[in-house]
């Protein structure tokens, strides 16, 4: 009775979870334009998503900001942490604090503040403004996933490496660098996705004519979402699902 409450309560929860993107999926292959009706079983949509011209822009400037923003963010993080564990316990812990407040921070208030500042020092807004943003609140979220890292760091490993002829750089890069690996790319691709799906901070610092999905797909809501926007959500959904597969079986084949 009590196994078959929890499958019925992990059902329910994945139900919650997964319906709304299978209803998503389905539409994105409905032939009818109209949510309320299935006119048919159709491929259209996806061939007209690349055919449009404004939507294919939007997503390329989506990956640009966020692969750029999460790789500049993921080595200035990292340069953080590093700069952390050479100061005193009081000091670090206040620029922990400090460093966290991005993330407590309600979006609406770092995206009027991001804006204001680049208005103060009279930036033309474009894609630039909306990199610079996107790196700023990027920080964060990397040095909580490096940051970690470092503690569990064996320093005397690097010392040793010293000891027997590496510089500081080559110890750093050859004995350091393998060690945090885990917590850089956790940190880059919590970086990557959090640029992927930010709208707030991006709307408010994004220039006339630049636009990312979630600006693009903000403006289609007021007159009416197309189905290519239907199509385009399915590939990315299903594009992170091989990915994330193929990050997960790769350890379990190493394990056999």
């Amino acid at each position: 009775m009590k196994k078959c409450l929890q499958r019925t309560y992990m059902g329910i929860i994945f139900i919650f979870l997964y319906a709304p993107i299978i209803t998503l999926i389905v539409l994105s292959f409905n032939k009818s334009k109209t949510r309320a009706k299935w006119g048919g079983f159709t491929t259209k949509w996806y061939i007209d998503l690349f055919k449009n011209r404004a939507i294919m822009q939007a997503l390329y400037n989506t990956l640009a900001i966020a692969l750029l923003s999460a790789a500049i963010a993921t080595v200035i993080g990292t340069i953080a942490c590093l700069a952390m564990t050479r100061m005193k316990k009081r000091d670090r812990a206040i620029l922990m604090g400090i460093t966290n407040i991005p993330m407590l921070n309600a979006d609406i208030v770092t995206g009027i503040s991001i804006m204001l500042l680049f208005i103060s020092f009279g930036i033309k807004f474009g894609f630039g403004t909306i990199l610079i943003a996107h790196i700023t609140f990027n920080i964060p979220y990397v040095i909580l996933s490096v940051n970690p890292r470092f503690k569990q760091l064996n320093h005397s490993i690097y010392e040793a490496a010293v000891d027997l002829g590496c510089t500081p750089v080559q110890a750093f890069f050859r004995v350091v660098v393998p060690d945090i690996m885990p917590g850089i790319l956790s940190g880059f691709f919590m970086a990557f996705t959090m640029s992927l799906d930010d709208f707030v901070i991006t709307h408010f610092t994004k220039g006339p004519g630049v636009d990312t999905l979630s600006t693009k797909i903000y403006t289609e809501v007021k007159k009416g979402i197309k189905p290519e926007m239907y199509a385009l959500s399915t590939i990315i959904f299903v594009s992170v699902f091989i990915i994330l597969l193929a990050v997960n079986l790769k350890p379990e084949k190493k394990e056999k």
